[in-house]
């Protein structure tokens, strides 16, 4: 998922490297972040999945989460920040599979986005 949002890249990567709120802003029902491990919280129904990301360094992203323990077989997610025509351009990349079904974050990166757009915004 791409967006392009009318600010400078560093007012962008600013609300981004406050993780906490960052990933708090994808509607997930719970977040705590504690140094690299990042908790998620997220209820369906009678069921809850709780994914065990941790923040890791890419030198291809600004910044980037990969599961640590949990029960998907493969988890992580990038943003990758650009400069762009007076703007900045931030590009999500997110793969989560379990069983080798591949699950999309389109929800909760819209939500996200959302949140960042508000903030650069202020």
């Amino acid at each position: 998922m791409t967006r392009t949002f009318d600010a400078a890249p560093d007012r962008v990567r600013e609300p981004m490297a406050d993780v906490e709120r960052f990933i708090t802003a994808t509607g997930f029902d719970e977040v705590t972040v504690d140094g690299a491990d990042v908790t998620i919280v997220n209820g369906f129904g009678l069921a809850a999945i709780e994914p065990d990301p941790r923040t890791v360094d890419r030198p291809d992203a600004e910044s980037a989460y990969e599961q640590a323990d949990g029960i998907f077989e493969e988890m992580w997610t990038t943003y990758e920040v650009t400069a762009e025509d007076g703007g900045t351009r931030v590009t999500a990349t997110t793969e989560f599979a379990l069983d080798a079904t591949v699950i999309e974050r389109r929800r909760e990166l819209t939500a996200q986005f959302d949140w960042l757009e508000r903030v650069v915004a202020e």
